[in-house]
């Protein structure tokens, strides 16, 4: 049964994407967003849908207040989309994973000077992976 949540839960990620992508949440607030991932549990009764959100903490905000209003819409529109026996109840929460991680390659490169072992840019090469010896 855990096979069937995973393609359901690819599934409303592909199919939500192409909603954002094509306009069909209309709300203004709704910024730069991108489906990340989408877990569904085993029975398919609720699927939590994890996004990401291109701007400041205010954006991000809207984005979210928007996609909140939007529940039922995007419920509604995914049910007929997928045309499921029962469609899920859809939960939004913020992807944090890309923050996450640009804090510790930010962290790390304040650790480990440019040249370390670890770092991705080798001893007498700039950071853009371009040799300065080059120019």
């Amino acid at each position: 049964m855990a096979r069937r949540a995973e393609r359901v839960g690819e599934l409303i990620q592909r199919e939500l994407g192409a909603m954002i992508e094509r306009g069909a949440l209309k709300d203004p607030a709704i910024g730069f967003v991108t489906i990340t991932g989408v877990d569904v549990t085993a029975d398919l009764k609720q699927a939590r849908i994890y996004y990401s959100v291109y701007g400041d903490a205010g954006a991000q905000a809207g984005t979210q207040a928007a996609l909140e209003r939007a529940r039922g819409f995007v419920r509604r529109e995914l049910g007929q989309r997928l045309r499921l026996k029962a469609t899920p109840e859809v939960e939004f929460r913020v992807d944090r994973s890309i923050e996450r991680a640009a804090r510790i390659e930010q962290i790390l490169r304040q650790v480990r000077p440019a040249g370390e072992p670890g770092t991705g840019v080798a001893q007498g090469e700039e950071e853009d992976g371009e040799d300065p010896a080059s120019h």
